[in-house]
């Protein structure tokens, strides 16, 4: 019991600490999806009922602290950074374009089978089923990362909800060339150039593991605890 009490304090201090963002839902480009991602996301917290679900831990990189790619790309510069990684996979032949999932089936389905367990957790049995076509939704944006031999070796599906972009899924071969570290670090440059959203998200910190955590540190993702509105 009194573990407990302590794990909650501990809780409760760390939320005290954390940023406040305002994430707002809307409507426009895709009313039925829309709702559906707003429900999920403040929905009660499967373990901490008082929260809701994706409110606490947040990842998010706000984007309006860059005015340009360049000062995004500065920011994750360092030693086995991002940036460093990045530029590996362009050196290798790399690059990251918009996809239409369904011109990728085998891929996408030989990428999804690739790794059995991922951040210490078996790979949930949807990702075993090879699906024979994809909807491209009106606000999802589809990237992939392809080699110099014009293999799709990661791909990320990134969902536009309104003053904000959320990875709904992010995927590649353990190939250590640099693809994923690319594919992240683009997607954000172009989230920043488009001046459209104020946060990128990629789920929350709560719950990842220590290896997904320092991925998300990599790229200047930061908890905060987010408040949801839809409009």
């Amino acid at each position: 019991m009194q573990s407990r009490l302590s794990q909650l304090f501990a809780l409760a201090a760390d939320i005290i600490k954390l940023p406040v963002a305002s994430l707002e839902f809307n409507l426009n480009s895709n009313p039925d999806d829309v709702r559906a991602i707003y429900s999920h996301y403040t929905k009660r917290h499967p373990k901490y009922k008082f929260f809701q679900n994706k409110s606490l831990g947040a990842a998010l990189v706000d984007l309006k602290r860059y005015s340009n790619r360049e000062e995004y790309i500065k920011a994750i510069k360092g030693r086995n950074s991002a940036e460093q990684h990045a530029k590996k996979a362009r050196s290798r032949g790399y690059k990251i374009i918009e996809i239409d999932r369904n011109n990728f089936i085998d891929d996408l389905h030989r990428i999804n089978t690739s790794v059995e367990i991922r951040q210490g957790r078996p790979m949930d049995e949807a990702y075993h089923r090879k699906e024979l076509h994809y909807r491209q939704l009106r606000n999802y944006k589809y990237f992939g990362a392809i080699n110099a031999a014009g293999n799709l070796m990661a791909y990320a599906n990134l969902g536009l909800y309104g003053n904000f972009a959320a990875f709904d899924r992010l995927l590649g071969v353990r190939n250590n060339d640099g693809a994923m570290h690319l594919m992240v670090t683009e997607i954000i440059c172009q989230m920043i150039e488009s001046e459209n959203y104020r946060y990128v998200m990629y789920d929350t910190y709560f719950g990842a593991s220590p290896g997904l955590k320092a991925f998300k540190d990599m790229f200047g993702f930061q908890p905060y605890r987010a408040k949801y509105s839809i409009q």
